[in-house]
C-alpha cells in the first residue's frame, strides 16, 4: 500500500519528519517497505538561468551556453535543440550521479570536442521526473536560481510505501491509516464527516440484490451530464506517486476512493445498461462477458455478479465489463457502491485469475458501512471537476450487523502486559481506534464497522499494547539457572537430524518445498486424507496438505535438470499429513534422483533400485534403526514401479519405501525420464533401547586373522536374498561379523523355479584364534540356518 505524506495530511494534522512519520508507522504496526523522498534523491540538481547559447565551434548539434547556478556562471556544452538564452533549467553540478542515465558526472571538467563544460542540463526523464526527453527541462514560471529540482519540478512529497497485514482491510485506505497514527500520537485525526450531495431527480435505474448472502448491500445513484474530462492536478500527481495512470475524471475518482477510504466503486456508462441492475447468481455461458482486461469469462453459479435483464455487466467486487465502461465521451453515468462478502469474492478470483484491486480489497473485508459515504465522496468530486446533475441515492438491502460488543476485564491488562495503564488511558485509545466504551465492574467495548478483526478481549489488549508501543512493555530477566544447561533433544529430532546428515553425506541436497500441494498430485500418492483440504489456500495449486514429501521434490527435480542442472539429487525432513487429527502427522525423510548414466570413456552404469536402497539403508543407520532386522517386501504402494521397488518394514510396521517412481506418476507430473526415491518414517522406528549403565570398552580392530567362507545355495527364486542373509547372520551372532551375497545364478545345472545364490560370511573371532573344529561347527550352523530359511547347500 502506497500513498504521500500531501495525501496523508490530508486527513492527519501533523508536523512530523518522515523518518520520524515511519518510525511512529513501524511502532504502530506498519511494517515499512520502501520510501522513495525525490527530494533527497533529486538534492544535488536546482535550477539554473541560461544566459547564453551559441553554437559549437567544432560540432554542428551542440551549444555551448553560459549559465547562472547556484555556484556562479558555468560554461556548459549541451546537446539540446531548445537550449536558449532566458530560459529557467535543471542544472547538475561535476559529480552528480543522474539517475535516468545511471552514471555519475566526472567531477572535474571534461572537454567536449575542445570545449570545457562544468556540469550538466537535464531532461526530465534524466531526472526519472517524466518521460520528456526531446530537449532539457524548460521550467515555466519565475524560478529563483538554485531552487531545489524537486521543488520547481514538484516532486517534494514523500511515497511511503507499507505491508498491509491481512486482518487489517481498513489500512488499504489513507483515512484509516492517519486514524491509527493519531491514536498512536503521530497527530490529530481530521475525521470530518462526508458531506450529502442531495439529489435532483429520482434515480431512473432500479437497484436488487438477489444473493443476499454475497450481497447484502447494493447502493447507487446517476449523474446526469458529466464532463469526463482529466482529472485535476492534485489527484493525477498523487496517483501517479503511488503508481496508477491517471485516465480520466470517472476512473480517477473511483479510483482515488478506493486507496482514500478503502471503498471500491465502479462506474457504468448509463446509456449501455438496463432499467434494473441486480446482484444475482453467475449462469455460466449464458452470462459469457468481455472484461476490462480484454477476456472472456463464464461465471460460475457460486460466482456473484451484476447484471441487467439482457446481459452479464461484471463480477461483483471483481472486475466490470467492457460492454458498459464509460468513455471520453460518456455523459450519463450509474455508480455502483455495494459490499460483497469477502469468501466469494476470494474464490471468484481465485478461480478466474483475476487480481484486481477491487478484489484485493473485498476479499480481505471493506467496511460494510463504507457504501453511502464512499458514494457521497465520489459524487461530490465528480460534480466538482466535471459537473453534472445527480440523482437521488437508491440503496437495496442492508449492510451486515456489527460484532457483539466484547467484554473486558481491564485488569487483564496488567495481567498479558506488565503495564499499569490508568482507566481513562484505556479508553483514550480504544476510543481514538473507533471503538465504543462503556465503563463497568467489566467493560462493554462496540467494535467498529471497519474492524471485524476484533472478537474477544485478547485482540483488545493487543491494540492497547500497539498503540501505548511495544517498547513500554517491561523487560523481566529469567532468573538464570547455575551451571550450564544444555537444550534437550528429543529421540525423534535426533533422528532428523542423524538422517539428515547421512543423506546429504551420500550426495544429496537439502530443499525445503511447501507443506500443501494440489489436489490431483495429492491423488498420484495415495490422496488428501480426510479434513485437509485448506479453506483458504494461498494458492490454487496449493489447496490441500500433502501426503507424501516426495511430490514437490520429484518436481523440483524436472525443474533442475531443465535449467541445465545435469545429476540433481535431492532430499527434504519434514511433515507429511494423513488426516486432520493430532496423530495425523508423521515426520519423514525423503530423496528423490534421476536415473541418469555418467558420462566417462570407460563406461558409466545408471543408478537403478539397488543404488537407492544402499542410500536408504545408509539413513536408517543414522537413525538408529535395527537395520539387520527390517525385513524387505515388494508391496510397495501404487506410486511405485512394480518389480523396481520394496517396502522395508518391521513385522506389519511400514518403515520405509523405496525404488523408482511409478511412469504413470511422473507423466501426470510432466517429468521426463526414470526418477528413484525413497521415504521414512522415521515415527515408525521403534524406540532404541535403554543403554546400559556399565560402562563398555570402546570398540576396536581385532588383531586376530578373520575367516571366510563361501557358500553356493539353491533357493526357490521366490526366496528373497535378504531373508536369506538375515538368517545366515544369525546363525552365530557373536562369531559372524558379516555376510554378502556375491553372486547369483540360474541357468543350466540349476532345478527351474530354483536359483543359485553364493554367500560370503566373515568369522570374526574375539580372543584366539579359531580351530578348524569351531570352523566346521559354525558352517554347519550356517548350512542348517539357511535350510530352516528354505536354501540348502549346493552340491
Amino acid at each position: 500500500m502506497k500513498f504521500t505524506l500531501s495525501w496523508l495530511k490530508r486527513h492527519l494534522d501533523t508536523d512530523l519528519s518522515v523518518p520520524s512519520l515511519t518510525d511512529a508507522m513501524t511502532m504502530a504496526g506498519l511494517e515499512i517497505e520502501h520510501v522513495d523522498d525525490p527530494a533527497a534523491r533529486l538534492a544535488p540538481f536546482t535550477t539554473a538561468r541560461v544566459i547564453a547559447a551559441e553554437p559549437h565551434p567544432d560540432a554542428d548539434k551542440l551549444r555551448v551556453c553560459r549559465v547562472e547556478t547556484k555556484d556562479g556562471e558555468k560554461q556548459i556544452v549541451c546537446g539540446a535543440h531548445n537550449a536558449r538564452a532566458g530560459m529557467t533549467a535543471i542544472y547538475a553540478p561535476l559529480g552528480a550521479y543522474i539517475p535516468g542515465l545511471d552514471f555519475a558526472l566526472d567531477p572535474k571538467p571534461r572537454k567536449i570536442r575542445g570545449v570545457e563544460s562544468h556540469g550538466m542540463l537535464c531532461s526530465t526523464k534524466e531526472l526519472e521526473a517524466g518521460e520528456d526527453h526531446d530537449g532539457i527541462a524548460d521550467l515555466q514560471g519565475d524560478w529563483p536560481v538554485g531552487t531545489p529540482a524537486a521543488e520547481a519540478l514538484g516532486l517534494n512529497d514523500p511515497v511511503i510505501d507499507f505491508e498491509v497485514t491481512p486482518n487489517r482491510p481498513d489500512w488499504l485506505g489513507v483515512h484509516g491509516i492517519a486514524r491509527d497514527l493519531a491514536a498512536a500520537g503521530a497527530g490529530a485525526f481530521k475525521d470530518a464527516p462526508v458531506e450529502i450531495v442531495a439529489g435532483l431527480f429520482p434515480c431512473p435505474v432500479s437497484i436488487e440484490t438477489d444473493w443476499a448472502e454475497a450481497c447484502p448491500v447494493f447502493a447507487g445513484r446517476v449523474i446526469k451530464g458529466v464532463k469526463n474530462g482529466p482529472s485535476p492536478d492534485w489527484l493525477q500527481r498523487w496517483l501517479t506517486a503511488i503508481g496508477l495512470r491517471p485516465i480520466n475524471l470517472l476512473v480517477d475518482v473511483t479510483n482515488f476512493v478506493s486507496y482514500d477510504r478503502a471503498r471500491p466503486l465502479h462506474v457504468y456508462d448509463l446509456a449501455k445498461i438496463g432499467k434494473v441492475i441486480r446482484a444475482r447468481r453467475g449462469a455460466g455461458e449464458a452470462d459469457r462477458f468481455e472484461a476490462l482486461d480484454g477476456r472472456e469469462y463464464d461465471p460460475a453459479p457460486h460466482h456473484c455478479v451484476i447484471a441487467d435483464d439482457e446481459r452479464c455487466l461484471g463480477l461483483g467486487g471483481v472486475i466490470g465489463g467492457e460492454h458498459s465502461g464509460c468513455t471520453g465521451e460518456t455523459k450519463d453515468v450509474f455508480i455502483e457502491s455495494a459490499w460483497f462478502d469477502p469468501a466469494v469474492t476470494r474464490v471468484t478470483g481465485r478461480e478466474t485469475g483475476i487480481d484486481s484491486d477491487a478484489k484485493y480489497r473485498f476479499e480481505r473485508g471493506v467496511d460494510p458501512e463504507s457504501v453511502m459515504d464512499g458514494l457521497e465522496l465520489a459524487t461530490a468530486l465528480i460534480l466538482e471537476y466535471g459537473g453534472g446533475e445527480p440523482s437521488e441515492v437508491r440503496v437495496a438491502g442492508k449492510a451486515p450487523e456489527r460484532l457483539p460488543a466484547i467484554e473486558l476485564d481491564i485488569t487483564r491488562v496488567k495481567k498479558l502486559l506488565g503495564l499499569d495503564l490508568p482507566a481513562p488511558r484505556l479508553e483514550e485509545i480504544l476510543t481514538a481506534l473507533g471503538f465504543k466504551v462503556t465503563r463497568g465492574p467489566v467493560w462493554q467495548v462496540a467494535p467498529p464497522s471497519w474492524r471485524r478483526d476484533c472478537r474477544e478481549a485478547a485482540d483488545l489488549i493487543e491494540e492497547i499494547a500497539r498503540i501505548e508501543g511495544y517498547d513500554r512493555l517491561p523487560v523481566t530477566r529469567l532468573t538464570r539457572p547455575e551451571g550450564r544447561l544444555e537444550a534437550p533433544a528429543t529421540p525423534l529430532q535426533n533422528r532428523v537430524r542423524a538422517a539428515r546428515r547421512a543423506v546429504a553425506q551420500r550426495g544429496y541436497q537439502e530443499a525445503v518445498t511447501w507443506s500443501f500441494c494440489h489436489h490431483e498430485e495429492a491423488d498420484l500418492f495415495g490422496g488428501a486424507g480426510p479434513g485437509l483440504q485448506l479453506a483458504n489456500p494461498i494458492s490454487s495449486e496449493l489447496d490441500v496438505m500433502r501426503p507424501s514429501a516426495l511430490i514437490h521434490l520429484i518436481t523440483a527435480l524436472e525443474s533442475n535438470a531443465r535449467r541445465g542442472l545435469a545429476d540433481p539429487r535431492f532430499f527434504e525432513a519434514g511433515p507429511i499429513y494423513l488426516n486432520d487429527q493430532p496423530d495425523g502427522q508423521r515426520t519423514v525423510v525423503a530423496a528423490a534422483r534421476r536415473v541418469i548414466a555418467s558420462r566417462d570413456w570407460r563406461g558409466g552404469a545408471a543408478p537403478d533400485v539397488f543404488d537407492i536402497k544402499a542410500d536408504v539403508l545408509a539413513a536408517l543407520a543414522a537413525a538408529e534403526a535395527p537395520v539387520d532386522n527390517l525385513q524387505i517386501t515388494a508391496d510397495a504402494r501404487e506410486w511405485w514401479h512394480p518389480g523396481r521397488s520394496g517396502v522395508l518394514r518391521l513385522g506389519r510396521n511400514i518403515i520405509a519405501e523405496f525404488g523408482e517412481i511409478h511412469p504413470r506418476v511422473l507423466k501426470a507430473l510432466d517429468v521426463e525420464g526414470r526418477i528413484l526415491a525413497f521415504e521414512i518414517t522415521l515415527d515408525a522406528i521403534p524406540a532404541a533401547r535403554k543403554k546400559a549403565l556399565k560402562a563398555r570398552p570402546a570398540l576396536a580392530l581385532s588383531d586376530l586373522m578373520p575367516v571366510r567362507r563361501d557358500f553356493a545355495f539353491l533357493a526357490p527364486d521366490t526366496l528373497a536374498a535378504g531373508d536369506l542373509l538375515r538368517a545366515v547372520r544369525g546363525a552365530d551372532k557373536a562369531l559372524i561379523a558379516d555376510a554378502a551375497l556375491f553372486d547369483r545364478y540360474a541357468g543350466q545345472g540349476v532345478p527351474e523355479g530354483h536359483v543359485s545364490l553364493a554367500v560370503e560370511v566373515t568369522l570374526q573371532p574375539s580372543d584366539k584364534t579359531l580351530t578348524d573344529a569351531e570352523i566346521e561347527a559354525a558352517s554347519k550352523a550356517i548350512i542348517a540356518a539357511a535350510e530352516k530359511a528354505g536354501a540348502r547347500l549346493r552340491s
